[in-house]
């Protein structure tokens, strides 16, 4: 069972209430005080331009614990050797553009609509949504943005132009700042390759709400 949302009303079931697929609720918008009490409550949104905005909150959740990243052997070489130039925050509109429009295997889509663009633009000016950009000959060829929330950074999405791009980025991200988790939100093969693992809600959520 799923839940209404009030256009209006700001509210969310509790998680726990998230159908087997961890579909919790549907409907309401994206405002930044909605958008961050869901954040707050180990809920997301995910849906396409056909859709109403839909609400997940999955009963197992895909997460990477930074000391637990596997960084190959060739990845420590391109750091090494600087081909890149890491940044925090300084191109939030363009990785969130790119992250829409980089063409990806098996979808033939983006769920990263305009309205979506736009609400997180505005976590960005808020000072809740952030992004690592990464440069190659002062072009930016890969990144990475998310939503923080206490220790943990909730990761939306990562886009790469070239090989080891968007590796770098999260590498960056789990050496560079101080968080328990990454929220990678949904499984991929990628993503796992790379050490992340399954943990129960109840685990996330205390994660997510520690002092």
């Amino acid at each position: 069972m799923f839940y209404q949302l009030s256009d209006t009303e700001i509210w969310f079931p509790k998680p726990e209430l998230a159908d087997e697929d961890g579909l919790l609720a549907v409907g309401g918008d994206l405002s930044a005080e909605r958008l961050m009490l869901a954040y707050h409550n180990g809920i997301f949104p995910w849906y396409s331009d056909d859709t109403p905005i839909l609400w997940y909150s999955p009963h197992q959740r895909f997460v990477l614990f930074p000391s637990k990243l596997k960084v190959s052997s060739s990845m420590r070489k391109v750091l090494k050797h600087g081909q890149f130039n890491i940044t925090f925050d300084l191109a939030f509109s363009d990785v969130i553009q790119s992250c829409a429009h980089i063409s990806r295997e098996g979808e033939p889509g983006t769920w990263i609509t305009s309205d979506m663009q736009k609400a997180y633009i505005i976590l960005h000016k808020l000072g809740y949504a952030h992004s690592v950009e990464v440069w190659e000959n002062d072009t930016l060829v890969g990144g990475l943005y998310g939503v923080i929330v206490n220790n943990v950074f909730c990761g939306e999405s990562m886009f790469s132009k070239v090989s080891n791009a968007s590796k770098a980025a999260l590498t960056w991200l789990c050496k560079n700042k101080a968080f328990l988790i990454i929220d990678c939100q949904v499984h991929t093969n990628h993503i796992e390759s790379l050490g992340a693992e399954f943990i129960p809600r109840s685990e996330y959520l205390d994660l997510l709400n520690a002092e």
